[in-house]
């Protein structure tokens, strides 16, 4: 009976808020959470500093590759710049040397022909000369044709006839 006119005074009091096992739960879920929230901020913590040294890496490394995008831009203008001024010094003396080698071209062609119009003469004149020679040949052997016939017609045979045919045959000779 004791324990039934305690337990009937207790059960209107209540006990308090530590009887209460939703407070004890309470406190268990925070020291749980305290606990292990401790080892997962600082692995976290730990994931977000390495993520944030990533991040500060990749961007140091992005603005040196701008840096050195900027400097190749900077050379690659530079070296067009040199290459178009070397194109245009390699195409204005291309073009004298085109303009000399025409030069030397018309040159050459104006002694060409020159040679050619003195081999021209020259080769008429041998012409000339060969059919002038030519011509006093015949002539001479006409001339000396007609000749023997005269004198063999005229001078009769014997030691005449001799002495002429020593001075026709010395005749060609004289007269060549």
């Amino acid at each position: 009976m004791i324990n039934t006119a305690w337990a009937a005074g207790n059960a209107g009091q209540q006990g308090g808020l530590f009887s209460d096992p939703g407070f004890w739960v309470a406190v268990a879920f925070l020291l749980f959470f305290v606990i292990a929230g401790k080892a997962l901020w600082g692995r976290i913590s730990g994931m977000l500093d390495k993520r944030s040294a990533d991040i500060a890496k990749a961007l140091a490394d992005a603005a040196r590759l701008r840096e050195e995008a900027a400097k190749a831009k900077q050379e690659a203008e530079r070296t067009l710049a040199q290459a178009s001024s070397e194109g245009a010094a390699i195409l204005a003396q291309a073009r004298e040397e085109a303009e000399r080698m025409q030069a030397r071209a018309a040159a050459g062609l104006e002694n060409a022909v020159a040679l050619r119009e003195q081999q021209a003469l020259d080769r008429i004149a041998q012409s000339e000369a060969a059919a002038t020679k030519q011509v006093r040949d015949t002539a001479v052997d006409v001339a000396l044709s007609a000749t023997r016939a005269l004198l063999r017609e005229q001078v009769g045979s014997g030691r005449s006839a001799a002495l002429i045919d020593e001075a026709i045959a010395e005749l060609p000779r004289r007269l060549h």
